[in-house]
């Protein structure tokens, strides 16, 4: 009986995976069975299957046999499906530009799934080297609640975020044309080739889009790059959950006439008089309204 091997996975295609062993073997994975809930980040029991050389002509093959527990696991939804995105991340990094525009639904939306996972949130605001008066307004209400904005210019300079990544599993999240494949190349100046290893491994041609890529940037630094979203369903979470998501709602939750209040034209509704008197930022009030509406 092969002894079990133990590793992380740091890439996905479809059902295929790679995995990455402690002492740096790459193994191309597969789960038992059609089900595949594995996703990029997880840390997986292997049992190998084929050749045990790491060279990418004959890397080794594996079969999955088991996920570890998960410390958290970030995914989206709609009424059909589930979308796994990233496991075991610490920090969801969400990357908007000042061009293309901002959209706050979709900030919104991640930062309601990231206060589900109880993870740490850093939005980054990218292009700077670019007019950014637009976009500071549009990231204004969520500097005033607490989060942290960090304008730079991937092409210039990342030094500030990679301090802002140390000792975190980060994730990076955003719409395409935010610029995160640069961000990342600032990070690491291998991205290129490491990309390309490991599309070689996943058989590139038809697999050169990988779910997400895991790369290391330290002993205790990770970041997983994903793939431009434009959407972010949260039909997995219930109304009470979307409220708590929307952080500055906390001290008025539970304080409607109605405990059934959805906020929108009840008499005494918290929310609602709490705009009003301008504690809470109108806009935030209404992207609420709205994924409460539609969460897919």
């Amino acid at each position: 009986m092969n002894t079990a091997l133990h590793g992380q996975i740091i890439a996905a295609f479809g059902r295929q995976y790679l995995a990455k062993l402690p002492d740096g073997e790459l193994l191309t994975c597969l789960t038992r069975g059609k089900r595949s809930d594995v996703v990029c980040g997880d840390y997986v029991e292997l049992q190998r299957t084929g050749d045990a050389s790491a060279s990418l002509a004959h890397i080794g093959q594996a079969v999955i046999d088991k996920v570890a527990e998960r410390t958290s696991l970030l995914f989206r939804s709609d009424a059909f499906k589930q979308k796994l995105i990233a496991a075991n991340v610490t920090q969801i990094v969400i990357v908007v530009a000042t061009e293309p525009s901002v959209s706050d639904e979709l900030i919104s939306r991640c930062l309601v799934a990231a206060y589900d996972q109880n993870l740490q949130v850093l939005i980054v605001l990218n292009k700077c080297d670019l007019p950014a008066a637009a976009a500071r307004a549009q990231l204004a209400p969520y500097r005033a609640i607490g989060y942290t904005v960090l304008e730079l210019s991937a092409l210039e300079d990342v030094t500030l975020l990679r301090e802002r990544l140390n000792g975190h599993i980060s994730v990076l999240v955003g719409q395409s044309g935010m610029g995160k494949s640069t961000l990342i190349n600032g990070l690491l100046p291998d991205a290129q080739a490491a990309t390309r290893e490991i599309s070689t491994v996943l058989d590139s041609g038809k697999h050169t889009t990988t779910h997400a890529k895991l790369y290391r940037l330290n002993e205790s630094s990770s970041v997983i790059d994903c793939p431009g979203v434009q959407a972010f369903g949260l039909h997995h979470l219930s109304f009470g959950a979307l409220e708590q998501g929307f952080i500055e709602f906390a001290p008025y939750l539970g304080q409607c006439r109605f405990r059934d209040c959805r906020h929108l034209k009840e008499p005494d509704c918290a929310l609602q008089n709490a705009v009003k008197k301008g504690e809470i930022n109108a806009r935030r009030l209404e992207l609420f309204l709205q994924i409460a509406a539609n969460k897919a």
